[in-house]
């Protein structure tokens, strides 16, 4: 039975909520929490490294008592700990925990004095206005607890695409086996690069005689088999999450991959056009009359009606259509292009690396240069520098630089945004650094004309360069807040700021929508990690993802250009 990355993640992160609640020491919940977080954030499966002999404790963050812990939950499946806890508190207060708002103390008061241990007697509470008697709780604490529950539920429906990465990769690798596949690939929304995903539709051909379906179902992480047949299997793995296989003819093959890949809407379209040609498109093939003219390949559908070949990830009936018409498509920026990473965290502050093992994992990725980005401190009074810090801190990138070669770390902060839309370090320490990546962490629940004007007035500062995560939201956990994006958007593009793409695997802000909206006005984007350790480097994958749902192209990404060319553009106007 395979355990993936995201289930020793979540029993991890669930051991720690589990902790925080009996009111355990902080120091062992952040360990859970940590270690979570590297795991979850892995590109190798840690199962893969167990049965290796690998040794977990030079993860960051894991060390030999929790490595010896996670090799136990791949070997056993279970974690002695986390059962004793759910022994001693039932319920799904875990997942309560989840709910935006409800930290630790919060959760316990609940389940104490109102017998709340799950999502829908939570939600009986609030409906019942049982909530807002509690001390320190009221009307909006209860509208907010509403809105973070039908958040947790529609998180339930859809994985986040790093989520379902974990899972189509082994999955592949095992039926790839049978040897008589000829192509194999997961179709739909994954194909589409969407930022959650419902499900994983695979499509294979084969030789005659290919036994792929009944290696199909008898994957050993399969829960239950929905349906068998000789062209679709449907199964359900122990997760809950459904994966279809479907087996094509291979002259059925690129109409097949073009029909299931979607989406509906962009499928239509397409149609729509075929038809006024006199034409018919579907998963079997293009016809004229009962004659398959075309379905071989996808590049072969896109031409036989006058189109050239459309990227997956544009697929959305978003322009995409008439811009292929007039041979208008985007040349899409790809994942080569990238040439530094703009927003690292190191163990100066909450990060697991120091700033030369960051270094040496950027260099091997080819990069030209990376940004330090720590966190500033009056916010995060617990990993952030003062000035005095970020000084020693500026010092010592200096002396490194001297010792490398093939590679330039940028000194810069991640600088909060207060409420009053100044920044939380000074003009003589912000003036020394090469940029700024300014965000916010605090106050996320101001109305929208304040949230805006917070962010206006913050970019007034000639020491901002990069708006970090814009809309502050995380995917299946918090929604945006309330800002005037377009406005933004428009006021960052006089003064000469940046927005970022931040590639976290729980982020991927800015979405695909606003990526399009930042190029059609010609405001320049930095896709970067907010890595906090060395694996995270690699979730730069995830943001160039979400960049081609938008459209954006190499010369839209400041990050693609060499250092030079960087520095220019960075300058305010």
């Amino acid at each position: 039975m395979p355990v993936h990355n995201t289930d020793i993640s979540d029993v991890l992160s669930k051991t720690a909520d589990l902790l925080e609640i009996k009111g355990e020491n902080q120091f062992r919940i952040r360990a859970y929490r940590d270690a979570a977080r590297t795991i979850g954030g892995l590109s190798k499966n840690v199962a893969d490294m167990v049965d290796e002999g690998g040794d977990l404790s030079r993860l960051p963050g894991i060390g030999k008592d929790l490595a010896s812990k996670i090799a136990e939950i791949v070997k056993k499946g279970t974690f002695p700990l986390l059962q004793e806890l759910q022994k001693e508190i039932p319920g799904e207060l875990s997942i309560i925990m989840k709910v935006a708002g409800l930290g630790a103390k919060r959760v316990k008061a609940i389940y104490e004095e109102l017998g709340v241990d799950s999502l829908d007697k939570l939600k009986e509470a609030v409906e019942n206005k049982r909530i807002r008697e509690l001390e320190g709780f009221g009307e909006k604490t209860e509208q907010s607890i509403l809105e973070g529950i039908k958040r947790i539920k529609k998180g339930k429906e859809r994985l986040p695409i790093a989520a379902a990465d974990q899972i189509a990769g082994p999955f592949l690798d095992y039926l790839k086996k049978e040897k008589k596949i000829k192509d194999i690939i997961v179709a739909g929304s994954y194909r589409r690069r969407r930022q959650t995903v419902k499900d994983l539709d695979i499509l294979v051909t084969c030789s005659k005689g290919s036994k792929i379906m009944d290696r199909f179902i008898n994957y050993e992480d399969v829960g239950e088999v929905i349906s068998r047949g000789k062209t679709r299997s449907s199964i359900r793995l122990r997760s809950g999450f459904q994966v279809d296989l479907r087996v094509v003819p291979q002259v059925s093959y690129g109409s097949a991959l073009h029909y299931f890949t979607g989406s509906k809407a962009h499928n239509i379209a397409v149609r729509k056009i075929a038809v006024s040609k006199g034409l018919k498109i579907s998963e079997y093939g293009v016809f004229k009359g009962k004659k398959r003219v075309a379905g071989r390949s996808e590049e072969s559908v896109y031409k036989k009606v006058g189109l050239s070949y459309i990227e997956p990830e544009l697929r959305e009936n978003r322009g995409e259509i008439e811009a292929a018409r007039k041979k208008n498509l985007p040349d899409l920026i790809d994942l080569k292009d990238i040439r530094g990473d703009l927003h690292i965290h190191t163990n100066y502050t909450d990060g697991h690396n120091s700033l030369e093992e960051m270094a040496e994992a950027a260099q091997k990725k080819g990069y030209d240069y990376i940004a330090i980005t720590d966190h500033s401190k009056k916010v995060r009074v617990a990993g952030g520098l003062d000035e005095k810090e970020l000084a020693k801190e500026i010092k010592k990138i200096d002396k490194i630089n001297k010792e490398l070669k093939s590679i330039v770390i940028l000194k810069g902060v991640e600088v909060d945004i207060l409420e009053d839309g100044s920044l939380d370090l000074s003009e003589d320490i912000l003036k020394d650094l090469d940029l700024t990546v300014c965000a916010i962490h605090s106050k996320f629940n101001l109305t929208s004309q304040k949230q805006t004007e917070r962010i206006i007035r913050a970019m007034d500062n000639p020491n901002f360069n990069i708006l970090a995560h814009p809309t502050g939201r995380r995917i299946n956990e918090r929604e945006p807040y309330d800002i005037d994006m377009d406005k933004i958007m428009k006021e960052a593009k006089k003064r000469g700021c940046i927005l970022e793409l931040n590639s976290h695997r729980d982020r991927l802000d800015l979405d695909d929508v606003h990526c399009k909206a930042a190029k059609d006005i010609g405001l320049k984007i930095a896709i970067s990690t907010d890595s906090h350790s060395r694996g995270d480097l690699d979730f730069i994958k995830f943001g160039v993802s979400q960049a081609r749902r938008g459209w954006i192209e190499a010369a839209d990404v400041i990050n693609t250009r060499s250092l030079r060319e960087f520095k220019k553009i960075l300058k305010r106007k």
